[in-house]
C-alpha cells in the first residue's frame, strides 16, 4: 500500500508524525534531474582551464633531497609511503614493518578507544608512531610518517578545543581576514596535539542544499569560496616565499574534495556531477585556484563522479588538469577507501587509481593487502614504476617542505602538549567574533530585537542547551549525534550566554524546553533546529524542516498566542523551508551551527540594560533561502530565481522591514511507502534504537564509535562506505549479548509478522566463531531474549572476505516467544565463544527474499 501525501506541517496527522519508518522518495515538480538526454560528455578541453600563478614553493635543494631519498628506496618502501592506514587498524610495529607514509583517524575514531583521551596522550602516541617510522633497525630508511586529522572547524576532535562555526556560518560572515585568523588558531591547536596535517579547508560550492555536507561549504557562490580558500590556506600554512611558510607555527593543509562534490545531481552525497566542463570550472573548480596559488600542499580527491566516472580513477582531472595545467606539485590524497568505488577496484587493489594520479591512498584497514597488490601490479607492468616514483616524490617533497625531517619527535616541537593553548581565551574570542558575524537576521517585525536584558526572559526549545545541535557533525565524533555538554571544556551553550547576559543586567530568566513558565515573560527566545549529521547521513529528500513533526512550530505559536514577543533562533546546516515557524516568530535568526561559543549569540540578541546596542547583526546570506519547499535547487543567477530571502540578504537593527505573513502550504509532495523495509541499521542506527552490550549481568547503552570490555566490544566498521556497519567481538571469556535496543521504547512490528515477513541483515566473518553464536529478539516488554536461532552454520568463511545476506522467517521468533507488538530489542547476537562478526543493513521486510536462510512452516 502506498500513500501520496503533501507534507503540510499545519495539519500533519499523528500517524504520519509517528511513521518514522517510511522511506521517502521525492516527487516534487522542482526536483529537477539535471542529466542531459544522452548522458554523454563533450570531449575534454584542457584549454578551458586557466594558467595559474605558481607559488614560491619550488626549491632545487628540496628536489635534490627527494631524488637522493628515492634512489635509496626499495619498491616496498615506496608503496608503503603511498599508504595511509587508520589508527584502529594499525600498530606502530606495522608502521615500521610496512614503511607506512601516513596514519589518520576517522571522524568517529578515538585514540585507543578513549573518548576523552588527553592532549598529552595524543602527543605521546604521535611520538610512538614517529619513532616507528624513523626506526632503521630493519634496514629501512628514516622517513617521518605524517598524521592527518579532520580539523574542519577548529581541532574539532577535542572537547577542549576552540570549535568555530561550521563553514556555512563563516560564509555568512563574509570576512576573509577573520578566516585567516581562524586558520592560524586551528593550526596552533592541531600542533598542540603533536599532529602536523589537517584535512581542511573544504572548498565545496554547494548547489543543492539537500546535500548532507551543505554546511561544509562557505557558499553557493564560488567567488566567496575562492576568496576564503586563499585566506584559510595562508592561515593554516603561512605564506609561500616567507620564512613563516610551514614553520613551527603552522601545519600543512588539504583542499577538498577535488572536484565537484557540491554539485552532484539531486544533491546526493558521493553521487554524480554532470556539469559541462566549462561549468565545472566556473562553478566548482574555480574555488581551488586561489588555494593552489597560495601553495596548498595536499588536495583530497572526492568520492563523487563526473559523468559516471569516479574521480579517484579520473586521470584527466587529476593528472592532466590538476598536476599538469594547474601546476600542482604537492601530493594528491584519496578519501576514505574511495578508490574501491572505481570500476574494477577493491579496497585492497586499484591500479586504475594509482595510474589516474592518486599519490597517497587512504586505505584505512586493508593496507597490507593493498601494498602487496600494488607491488604486484608494478612488477606485472600494470602500474609504471615512473608513476610510483612520481607519487613518492610528491609525498617526500611535502614532508621535506614542512620540515618533518628536521622538527624531530612531535613532543619536541614548540607547541606540543601545551594544553593551555587548547581553547585559549584569545582563541575563543576569535570564535565568538565568528559567531556574532555569522548570525543572519531574517525577520525583525516591530523591532522586537534587540531585547533588553533587564527584564523577565523565557528560554525554550531543545536547542538552547544542546551542544550537539549547536556544534553539528564533525564535532568530537563523526556524526556529532551523541555529543553532550560534559564532552566539552570551557564551551558555552546559547542558554549559558543568555543566562549570563540577563543575570548581569539584573533581569530574570526561566528555562523550559517545552515553553512552560511560572511567570509570564516579557520575551521568549526559542532555540530549535536540525539534529546533527555528517556526510550522506544528512542527505534529505525535501527542504521542508522537520516534515513529520510540527512541535517547534506549535511551541512558537503557543507563546505568540499568549501575547509574548517571540524570538526564534534557528540552528541548521542549510537553509530550510520554515515558513510556518517564521510566521510564528516576531524575530527570526539564522544561527547556523555556531560551535563551542554559544554565549556569543546573546551578545547580538541583547542590548545593554540601558538599551544601547552592543553588537549589531552583520551577517548576510551566502546561500539563498527557499520560499517554497520544492525549491531544492536555488542559486543566485539561476533563471526564475525567486527566493524568500535572496543571496546577500540580512537585516540590521536600523532596518524597519515588516515581513508579511508567509504561505505555509507545502508544495513538495512525497510518497510514503507503507510496505517499505523497516530499517534498524541502515548506514547508521535509526531512531529510536541504540547499540547495547549485555555482559556480566549488566547492560550498557553505547554512545561511542567504539566500546570495549574484557568480555566483548562493539566498534564502527565499513561495508560499502565509511562507518556503515558494526563489528561485534566476543573474547570468549564470558557470555555476552551484543545488539540493538530502544532502552525504554517498545515498538510494534506486528505488521511484518502478519505479512509473513523476515528479519534480514548482512554479515561478514572477521574471526570464525569457536562456538555457537545465536540470534534473538526481546521476548516482550518485560525483558529477556527469545529466539536463540543458531547463526554459526550460515556464516561466510573468513577467507572469502564476502558478505552474506541472512533472511530469517519472523515466525521462527514468534514460535519461541517473541511478542512482535512490544519489541524492545529488534536484533541481538549472543555467544560465550571467541568470535568477530561485522553486521550491516539490519531490516524487517515483507517481500519474500530470493534466498531464505531459516524458515518456519
Amino acid at each position: 500500500m502506498k500513500i501520496n501525501t503533501c507534507l503540510s506541517r499545519n495539519s500533519i496527522s499523528y500517524y504520519c508524525a509517528a511513521l518514522f519508518i517510511v522511506v521517502l522518495s521525492a516527487c516534487s515538480n522542482k526536483d529537477v534531474d539535471l542529466k542531459p538526454k544522452d548522458y554523454t560528455r563533450a570531449a575534454h578541453d584542457i584549454t578551458l582551464w586557466p594558467t595559474l600563478n605558481q607559488p614560491a614553493t619550488k626549491s632545487l635543494e628540496v628536489d635534490q633531497r627527494v631524488k637522493d631519498l628515492l634512489a635509496k628506496m626499495t619498491l616496498a618502501q615506496k608503496v608503503g609511503q603511498m599508504t595511509q592506514a587508520e589508527i584502529t587498524w594499525v600498530t606502530p610495529e606495522e608502521v615500521k614493518k610496512y614503511h607506512l607514509g601516513s596514519v589518520l583517524n576517522g571522524g568517529g575514531t578515538f585514540l585507543h578507544g578513549k573518548r576523552h583521551a588527553t592532549v598529552q596522550e595524543w602527543v605521546n602516541y604521535m611520538d610512538v608512531l614517529y619513532d616507528a617510522s624513523m626506526d632503521t633497525s630493519d634496514g629501512g630508511l628514516a622517513i617521518p610518517m605524517t598524521y592527518g586529522i579532520d580539523a574542519v572547524h577548529g581541532n574539532n576532535k577535542f572537547g577542549s578545543a576552540t570549535i568555530f562555526p561550521h563553514n556555512i556560518g563563516l560564509g555568512a560572515a563574509n570576512n576573509p581576514a577573520l578566516l585567516n585568523k581562524i586558520g592560524k588558531v586551528t593550526a596552533l591547536e592541531v600542533l598542540v596535539t603533536g599532529i602536523d596535517w589537517t584535512f581542511a579547508p573544504t572548498l565545496a560550492v554547494v548547489r543543492d542544499d539537500r546535500w548532507g555536507r551543505a554546511y561544509e561549504g562557505y557558499s553557493e557562490d564560488s567567488s566567496i569560496v575562492a576568496e576564503y580558500a586563499k585566506a584559510m590556506t595562508e592561515g593554516v600554512q603561512g605564506i609561500p616565499g616567507k620564512d613563516s611558510f610551514l614553520d613551527e607555527h603552522h601545519v600543512y593543509a588539504t583542499a577538498k574534495h577535488w572536484v565537484g562534490d557540491g554539485g552532484t545531481n539531486n544533491g546526493i552525497d558521493q553521487g554524480d556531477n554532470i556539469l559541462s566542463e566549462k561549468d565545472l570550472i566556473r562553478l566548482q573548480a574555480a574555488a581551488y585556484f586561489p588555494s593552489l596559488e597560495a601553495g596548498i600542499q595536499s588536495i583530497m580527491v572526492s568520492h563523487n563522479g563526473w559523468y559516471g566516472e569516479k574521480l579517484h580513477g579520473h586521470k584527466y582531472l587529476i593528472t592532466d588538469v590538476l598536476k599538469g595545467k594547474l601546476g600542482f606539485d604537492g601530493f594528491v590524497v584519496g578519501d576514505w577507501n574511495a578508490h574501491a568505488n572505481v570500476k574494477g577496484c577493491t579496497a585492497d587493489s586499484c591500479a586504475q587509481a594509482v595510474n589516474a594520479g592518486i599519490d597517497l591512498f587512504m586505505v584505512v584497514e586493508d593496507y597490507k593487502a593493498f601494498i602487496e597488490n600494488t607491488i604486484a601490479d608494478v612488477n606485472s607492468g600494470a602500474i609504471p614504476l615512473s608513476r610510483i616514483d612520481d607519487a613518492v616524490s610528491r609525498i617526500l617533497r611535502v614532508k621535506i617542505r614542512s620540515g618533518l625531517f628536521e622538527k624531530g619527535r612531535p613532543s619536541s616541537r614548540p607547541y606540543a602538549g601545551k594544553s593551555e593553548l587548547m581553547g585559549a581565551e584569545s582563541h575563543r574570542e576569535i570564535a565568538r567574533q565568528a559567531v556574532r558575524e555569522s548570525l543572519v537576521l531574517l525577520k525583525n517585525n516591530k523591532s522586537t530585537l534587540p531585547l533588553n536584558p533587564n527584564q523577565h526572559v523565557l528560554v525554550a526549545g531543545d536547542g538552547a542547551d544542546n551542544m550537539a545541535k549547536q556544534a553539528g557533525g564533525w564535532t568530537i565524533s563523526w556524526q556529532g549525534t551523541e555529543v553532550i555538554k560534559d564532552d566539552f571544556v570551557g564551551a558555552s551553550t546559547i542558554l549559558d550566554g543568555i543566562r549570563t547576559t540577563v543575570e548581569a543586567a539584573d533581569g530574570s530568566l526561566e528555562y523550559s524546553i517545552n515553553g512552560e513558565y511560572k511567570s509570564k515573560p516579557d520575551a521568549a527566545i526559542v532555540v530549535f533546529g536540525e539534529k546533527p549529521y555528517a556526510e550522506w547521513f544528512g542527505d534529505v529528500k525535501t527542504l521542508a524542516y522537520s516534515p513529520y513533526s510540527d512541535k517547534d512550530a506549535k511551541l512558537l505559536e503557543k507563546l505568540k498566542a499568549d501575547g509574548i514577543p517571540v524570538v526564534a533562533v534557528f540552528l541548521s546546516g542549510r537553509p530550510l523551508w520554515v515558513n510556518r515557524e517564521i510566521n510564528a516568530a516576531d524575530a527570526f535568526v539564522a544561527a547556523w551551527l555556531p560551535g563551542s561559543e554559544g554565549k556569543a549569540v546573546a551578545d547580538v540578541l541583547f542590548s545593554d540594560k540601558a538599551g544601547v546596542i552592543q553588537h549589531d547583526f552583520t551577517g548576510t546570506l551566502s546561500f539563498s533561502w527557499p520560499k517554497k519547499a520544492s525549491q531544492n535547487i536555488l542559486n543566485v543567477g539561476d533563471q526564475d530565481y525567486d527566493p524568500l530571502f535572496a543571496y546577500g540578504y540580512g537585516l540590521r537593527y536600523t532596518d524597519t522591514v515588516e515581513l508579511a505573513v508567509l504561505d505555509t502550504v507545502n508544495d513538495n509532495v512525497i510518497q510514503l511507502d507503507l510496505e517499505a523495509p523497516y530499517d534498524v541499521l541502515a548506514g547508521k542506527i535509526t531512531e529510536p534504537w541504540q547499540l547495547m552490550m549485555d555482559d556480566k549481568n549488566s547492560i550498557q547503552y553505547l554512545n561511542s564509535s567504539r566500546t570495549e570490555t574484557d568480555v566483548a566490544s562493539i566498534m564502527e566498521a565499513d561495508k560499502t562506505v565509511q562507518g556503515d556497519s558494526q563489528e561485534f567481538h566476543w573474547s570468549g571469556t564470558a557470555k555476552a549479548t551484543l545488539g540493538i535496543s530502544s532502552k525504554t521504547y517498545d515498538h510494534d512490528l506486528m505488521r511484518y509478522l502478519g505479512q509473513d515477513g523476515f528479519l534480514q541483515f548482512d554479515v561478514r566473518t572477521i574471526a570464525s566463531p569457536l562456538g555457537d553464536v545465536n540470534i534473538a529478539l526481546s521476548c516482550n516488554a518485560t525483558g529477556g531474549y527469545c529466539g536463540d536461532i543458531p547463526l554459526t552454520p550460515y556464516l561466510p568463511t573468513v577467507e572469502s572476505k564476502e558478505w552474506a545476506t541472512i533472511s530469517i522467517d519472523l515466525l521462527c521468533f514468534a514460535k519461541k516467544g517473541v511478542d512482535f507488538e512490544r519489541v524492545a530489542v529488534p536484533f541481538s547476537l549472543t555467544s560465550d565463544a571467541q568470535a568477530t562478526l561485522r553486521i550491516a543493513n539490519i531490516r524487517y521486510i515483507t517481500e519474500k527474499p530470493e534466498s531464505i536462510t531459516v524458515s518456519c512452516p
